[in-house]
């Protein structure tokens, strides 16, 4: 299995709208990417503006389905401006 660990840093007055973005993305990974195991979305309780997401994919290929998906390319298309710092870790999930 493969962790995605991805943290958003959204421009403030675009974070309800960003919300609602990437919760729909997380649930239409998880229902329609047999490669997706789990998708995580979190917030900061003392930085509305930070969201984290974890989430576990079957392989590497999983993966670029994912990001090739067209739930995804229209989340990423939509919020790219909203977007003040993305920053990405990839990990191999040892236990669980």
């Amino acid at each position: 299995m493969k962790a995605l660990v991805v943290e958003f840093v959204i421009h403030s007055e675009h974070e309800a709208a960003f919300r609602e973005a990437i919760v729909e993305n997380a649930r239409a990974s998880v229902a329609n990417e047999s490669g997706c195991h789990h998708f995580d979305v979190c917030t900061d309780p003392d930085r509305s503006s930070v969201f984290f997401l974890y989430e576990l994919y079957e392989d590497d290929a999983a993966i670029t389905a994912h990001q090739s998906s067209d739930h995804y390319q229209r989340m990423n298309a939509l919020t790219a401006d909203w977007v003040e710092k993305k920053t990405v870790w990839r990990y191999d999930r040892i236990a669980s």
